[in-house]
């Protein structure tokens, strides 16, 4: 993997995130989990116009415990559908995720990512907040998306490196 300008990516954010989806993860060697994400933001953010990203991760998910804890995240750019879908659908609380889900943890930067990934964001958290449930204008989402009550809570990550294959 080498080293690559954020700004000189030619991406698109709509299927890099909703169709291809990513893999969020945060942690080091110490510990880390990964998951699935098919929801987020990728764009420019607050002086001097930060490439940033925005992730979200519910509550009850096992890798939010380490976004909490930890000051940098990433994300993952990986092929394999079969992985995506268990990392997706699986808990790291009752076993080696990543083995069951037959991939391997990078660690990169202080951080963890998915080896053998097209694309890693190496991101800095800024800002993290549940998401208010009173502050949807439009009523049937949280009705649709949080009728369990297992509410988002946003991550705004100002990527600091990013590496292509």
């Amino acid at each position: 993997m080498k080293i690559v300008n954020v700004t000189e990516l030619e991406i698109n954010p709509f299927t890099l995130i909703g169709k291809d989806w990513l893999v969020l993860a945060a942690g080091d060697e110490s510990g880390s989990n990964a998951m699935t994400v098919s929801w987020g933001h990728l764009g420019c953010l607050w002086s001097p116009n930060r490439p940033t990203v925005i992730a979200y991760a519910r509550e009850s998910r096992y890798t939010k415990e380490f976004l909490d804890k930890n000051e940098l995240f990433t994300l993952s750019l990986i092929t394999d559908r079969k992985a995506l879908g268990y990392l997706g659908s699986h808990s790291g609380r009752e076993g080696d995720k990543y083995a069951a889900a037959g991939v391997k943890p990078l660690y990169i930067d202080g951080t963890t990512a998915i080896e053998g990934a097209k694309l890693i964001f190496v991101c800095r958290k800024l800002y993290s907040a549940p998401l208010d449930m009173n502050a949807f204008t439009v009523r049937s989402i949280p009705a649709m998306d949080y009728a369990k009550g297992d509410v988002h809570t946003m991550y705004v990550g100002e990527i600091i490196k990013a590496y292509k294959e």
